[in-house]
């Protein structure tokens, strides 16, 4: 069988046997590793969903009925079959496909999806339009099991178990095991649970309830609930769903035949399909966290590729924590990313303390804003894309009480591979409006460590700091570092003329473009702002005194942030004759791709900044 078969048109797989299909998934597998393994990506989430991806295209037609993903980084096997075959190899490059569904990459991918939980909400959405005459045919969601414990979930489970608008969802489950397989009764039963006359009774049993007086109703009841019963999907049924399951999700032809006779009822209908995380790659079978999202490997012993030459932010971060584990009143919670921000080693020395909640970041904020409130030090470890989910309860919850809560801001400015969805590039913005908010960042490792010290201790409000994914730009020991103090910047050069003032990652950058301007002859001042949050106003003010020229670096947005708030500081001091220039990102969002590439196609390389800046400064 060749590539050919990839080309195809939507609606070929349903002309293909079930061996041939069994063929195109073990082909798409392989097609996965080999480009994974070479660009890194998701991996054992969408190896596991291959067979059913595979199942869903050879019963509906993708031009027909939106495939709505949940996150989305399991759907690559999607991809594979909607066109996208000769070009997977670019998956995740800087001008590439993205590893997520992207409708401005393919009308076969109906929405985007990086962040978690949507999909039920987008299809509800769908249904509602269908009702009020949209011409769609119904929907078919896959949402992976870990998604289900996000609230947005069931709010969209309470309309449509009301509305019963047609659909098919497929919960993957792959991780959680919402309930123990029951081998071939389980496939038996739920093959029983859609056929006509099965759902007919079903029928004619709640009719007959209607009309029963009470005293005769008992028995009738009594026998709904054992079909109930005999199925781990009682939830779902209490919320007005047709549960079947669950299923082998690795078995296609059992797979068609489900969602066969599920698009048939013509209702809501969940099958709960068991999978196995790294389904076809031995190595990575049923090791959940580690081989989610991975680098580049070799693809014969699993090994990375490319090993870290220096300390990670994340790892100083745990390691800064580690010291206050003496303090039993350090707790600390994640959202479904342990090991992604460092608080599974923290977890395993003090589970009762620290603990991860699930895709939950509402949650995560708002238990720890009452675990402040009986006294406790609670550290939030959230990326900043994340983060954005549980902005009202940053504010509701933590700020109108000025709570002492510590947000650690994980993958803070441009993440790269994973592009538009989890850059981080907005949390300055969306948290320096927030009364009693104090925001601070450090510049690299050892600062870092300085960081943690001071959020410790800082007692009196909320405060939040931010750190790269990686490594930061500045390497250690270019600068001595001192304790942070609030509202205190820090000078670390003094010049003339031109100042340049980085926050957090953007000081790396500043220093860079420092040391090539003083090859052309300038003699910048650099600062360390350290604070946008309060600012340190009688520093701004002195050094703007002396200085005519003003560059702001920081990896975040320009509106609302680092330079806004200094331009802001100015207005409201009536600060004149000072020409201004922000390297912050403006106002698009950034795709996904390396780094360094996506900063040079911003304008952000040293080499761009300073042209910039000596140009900025001769029209001047």
């Amino acid at each position: 069988m060749t590539a050919e078969i990839y080309t195809y048109s939507h609606q070929s797989l349903s002309t293909f046997s079930v061996a041939q299909l069994d063929e195109i998934a073990s082909r798409i597998r392989q097609r996965i590793l080999e480009v994974v393994s070479s660009n890194g990506g998701h991996l054992s989430s969408t190896l596991g969903a291959v067979d059913l991806i595979v199942g869903m295209h050879a019963v509906f037609d993708v031009k027909q009925h939106p495939f709505i993903f949940d996150v989305s980084h399991q759907a690559y096997a999607h991809k594979l079959l909607t066109g996208r075959w000769e070009t997977f190899d670019t998956l995740r490059c800087f001008g590439g496909i993205s590893g997520f569904c992207n409708p401005k990459e393919s009308v076969s991918d109906y929405f985007i999806a990086g962040h978690s939980s949507t999909s039920l909400s987008l299809a509800v959405g769908v249904g509602r339009a269908r009702a009020l005459g949209a011409k769609i045919q119904m929907p078919i969601v896959m949402i992976g099991d870990g998604s289900m414990s996000a609230g947005l979930v069931y709010e969209a489970l309470n309309e449509l178990g009301d509305k019963k608008y047609p659909m098919v969802i497929i919960l993957n489950d792959n991780e959680m095991s919402i309930a123990k397989p029951i081998g071939a009764i389980s496939n038996y039963l739920s093959q029983i649970l859609t056929t006509p006359l099965y759902q007919k009774m079903r029928d004619g049993i709640k009719k007959m309830l209607t009309k029963m007086p009470d005293s005769a109703t008992y028995l009738a009841k009594r026998f709904e609930e054992s079909l109930k019963l005999i199925t781990p999907g009682i939830l779902f049924e209490e919320l007005g769903l047709d549960y079947v399951g669950p299923i082998d999700g690795h078995n296609i032809e059992l797979i068609i035949t489900t969602l066969q006779k599920a698009r048939d009822m013509n209702k809501p209908v969940i099958i709960h399909a068991q999978t196995l995380k790294g389904k076809g790659y031995e190595i990575a079978e049923g090791r959940f966290e580690r081989w989610h999202g991975v680098g580049p490997f070799d693809i014969h012993t699993g090994s990375a590729l490319k090993k870290a030459s220096t300390i990670s932010p994340t790892a100083v971060f745990t390691e800064s924590l580690q010291k206050y584990l003496s303090d039993e009143k350090v707790v600390g919670v994640t959202a479904a990313m342990p090991s992604g921000t460092g608080l599974d080693k923290l977890i395993e020395k003090a589970p009762q303390r620290f603990i991860d909640v699930a895709i939950c970041e509402a949650h995560a904020v708002t238990s720890m804003a009452a675990m402040a409130k009986e006294g406790f030090k609670p550290f939030v470890a959230i990326y900043s894309t994340f983060l954005q989910r549980a902005y009202d309860q940053i504010i509701h919850d933590v700020g109108i009480l000025n709570l002492p809560v510590r947000f650690c801001i994980d993958r803070a400015g441009i993440v790269g591979e994973d592009g538009e969805t989890h850059q981080g590039l907005f949390d300055i913005a969306y948290l320096r409006s927030i009364p009693n908010m104090v925001l601070f960042a450090p510049r690299d490792n050892e600062s870092l460590r300085q960081a943690v010290d001071f959020a410790y201790h800082h007692n009196s409000s909320p405060c939040a700091f931010r750190y790269p994914r990686g490594k930061f730009v500045l390497n250690d020991g270019i600068f001595s570092t001192s304790a942070f103090v609030l509202g205190k910047a820090e000078l670390l050069k003094k010049g003339k003329k031109l100042l340049l003032i980085g926050y957090g990652n953007g000081v790396g950058r500043a220093y860079e473009a420092y040391e090539e301007l003083a090859k052309e002859g300038f003699k910048p001042s650099l600062l360390d702002l350290r604070f946008v949050k309060p600012l340190d106003k009688k520093t701004l003010a002195k050094l703007f005194s002396t200085h005519k020229y003003v560059c702001v670096f920081s990896d975040s947005y320009y509106m609302g942030g680092v330079g806004s708030a200094i331009l802001e500081f100015m207005a409201e001091e009536n600060i004149q004759n000072i020409a201004f220039k922000s390297f912050e990102i403006k106002d698009e969002f950034i795709p996904h791709g390396n780094s360094t590439m996506i900063e040079s196609s911003l304008g952000l390389s040293t080499i761009d900044i300073v042209l910039a800046i000596k140009n900025w400064v001769d029209s001047k």
